[in-house]
């Protein structure tokens, strides 16, 4: 069969035409004798344009800024490398692993981010997450706490290869330790004033688990979102909540209260006292001063007692006179009275 194939003369000088290959396959016994040879030398042809294609296409890789890669090699890790366009191993000797290292990630507890497309405000729904978080307090009191954390992959090798499942692993830590922070407080504290000790106790002891896992995460920021009682208790404690308020504003109100009457009640008692104390170092030092005068003039009158007694009565007389007024004599059978000495001429107009 083959030698009347060559008596023919009919061996293709070139590649056999895929037309005519296909032709040649599908036909008869003697056909297929004849392209035998010619179709063995297509197939290498064409393994060897795919094998070159395929070389090609897997001798480089790119990097983007925010990732870093691992390169491994047979299975066995032989680096990292940095943001670029790198050569490898191609057919798959050299494979590779993309890690963002310098993108922060996150992981939402007890709700999920529907969507947030650009220019539009973001949705959220946190109905199928109530298990996640539920949590119970310290004084035995059931709350809804949302909480997000932010990572980022701190070493790729170990983010990879240290744990097998290793943002699962940190989202069980995460929820296993908001759990226990909120559980050794009071409800109205988590409400409240404890939230950023919240969140930076859990961040400190997330941080300290995965540093023992040695998994290659660090911990960037703990933030809660929303903290509220369950739906079903909500109205209840809405108007605890409210009645604790009013509590605070009557004790705000009695305090501003006490803090305005005490200083003056203090001040009128120190007032009080100033007044009485220089009324008393008055009185002393008047009393003082009197007992002085009468001793020098004791002694005056010891001395001179007739110029004394003169002197103390004149004395007298020019304290009360002006006091006195005017002065009448009036006789008896007289209509009116006869002006004898007018005291007040002086002060009321001069010689008039």
């Amino acid at each position: 069969m083959i030698q009347s194939v060559k008596g023919n003369g009919r061996e293709p000088d070139g590649p056999p035409d895929l037309f005519e290959l296909m032709k040649k396959l599908t036909g008869g016994g003697r056909a297929r004798g004849r392209s035998r040879g010619n179709f063995g030398g297509g197939v290498i042809a064409i393994i060897l344009v795919v094998l070159l294609v395929w070389g090609a296409m897997t001798s480089f890789y790119t990097v983007q800024p925010e990732q870093r890669a691992v390169v491994k090699r047979f299975g066995s890790v032989t680096g990292i490398t940095d943001p670029g366009l790198h050569f490898k191993i191609p057919f798959g000797i050299d494979k590779i692993q993309l890690v963002a290292t310098e993108r922060v990630l996150k992981q939402e507890f007890g709700f999920s981010t529907l969507k947030t497309r650009q220019g539009e405000r973001s949705t959220y729904s946190a109905a199928q997450f109530e298990d996640e978080s539920l949590m119970l307090t310290g004084d035995l009191n059931m709350i809804d706490v949302e909480w997000v954390v932010q990572y980022r992959i701190e070493d790729p090798i170990k983010f990879l290869y240290q744990m097998r499942e290793p943002t699962r692993t940190l989202r069980d830590i995460s929820e296993s330790v908001m759990r226990r922070i909120v559980g050794n407080m009071l409800g109205s504290e988590v409400l409240t004033i404890g939230r950023v000790e919240i969140q930076q106790k859990a961040g400190d002891e997330i941080q300290e688990i995965l540093d023992q896992y040695d998994a290659g995460i660090r911990i960037s920021t703990v933030e809660m979102q929303d903290v509220v009682p369950p739906r079903a208790v909500q109205p209840a404690f809405n108007e605890v909540n409210e009645a604790r308020q009013e509590r605070e504003r009557m004790i705000n109100e009695a305090q501003k209260r006490v803090n305005q009457e005490i200083p003056n009640a203090e001040g009128a008692a120190l007032r009080t006292v100033a007044e009485a104390e220089g009324y008393a170092t008055e009185r002393v030092n008047r009393a003082v001063g009197e007992s002085a005068r009468f001793s020098a003039v004791l002694h005056e009158y010891q001395q001179a007692p007739v110029v004394t007694r003169s002197r103390l009565y004149l004395e007298t007389l020019n304290e009360m006179l002006p006091d006195i007024g005017q002065i009448l004599v009036v006789q008896d059978g007289q209509m009116s009275p006869l002006p004898l000495l007018d005291v007040n001429r002086n002060a009321t107009g001069g010689d008039k």
